[in-house]
């Protein structure tokens, strides 16, 4: 067995509660979301789980990278929560798909957050991966858009009134309601647009 090994992703609302009190076996039990098998191939492996109080178990079959599959007591194949782990920024190329976004979310009554970023901006190429991570936990109740201030006219730059970058903007009923600088560590961006995000949903 080599010291090689890949991971396998399991995500976090299959609310899987693992269970190493199983009695007279040896199976290996990992935590969720993430776990490392050693060895870059394998020729299985089982785990035994409890979901929501049921006894489960978690098959890998071999191959170079494996597949994973969650078979109830009868043996039936069970379908898996595909929440995501990120959600890609989408991205808004011009001023009309700005205001067409902007219209489509206060037709439905939901905020938006964008993303001003620029592609020379080290902070902003470092940030969007996060707020990716972040956009992930709001899905799909709400969206996330990053724009790039280099590849739309400049007035709408002035009309958002982005002065500075990164900058995250909450918008909603067409109005800008709030916005964060992120020029520190990007996890305390994350926190302080997080902040915005549940202030804008108890206020």
């Amino acid at each position: 067995m080599t010291s090689q090994s890949f991971t396998l992703i399991f995500y976090p609302s299959l609310k899987t509660l693992i269970n190493s009190n199983f009695s007279g076996d040896n199976s290996p039990c990992l935590s969720a979301p993430f776990f490392k098998i050693p060895s870059s191939t394998f020729d299985g492996f089982s785990l035994k789980t409890k979901t929501l109080g049921f006894d489960k178990k978690i098959n890998g079959f071999g191959g170079k990278f494996g597949t994973i599959s969650a078979w109830g007591e009868e043996g039936n194949l069970e379908e898996l929560d595909d929440a995501p782990l990120t959600v890609a920024l989408q991205q808004i190329c011009s001023e009309s798909q700005f205001d067409r976004t902007i219209a489509e979310a206060q037709q439905l009554e939901e905020s938006l957050i964008i993303l001003w970023m620029a592609s020379w901006c080290r902070k902003c190429i470092y940030l969007k991966p996060k707020l990716e991570k972040l956009a992930a936990d709001y899905y799909p109740r709400l969206r996330f858009y990053c724009v790039d201030v280099n590849t739309v006219p400049h007035n709408l730059v002035v009309r958002a009134g982005v002065t500075k970058m990164p900058t995250i903007q909450l918008w909603r009923d067409g109005k800008k309601q709030g916005e964060v600088i992120g020029g520190h560590k990007a996890y305390l961006v994350v926190n302080e647009v997080r902040q915005m995000i549940e202030n804008e949903c108890t206020s």
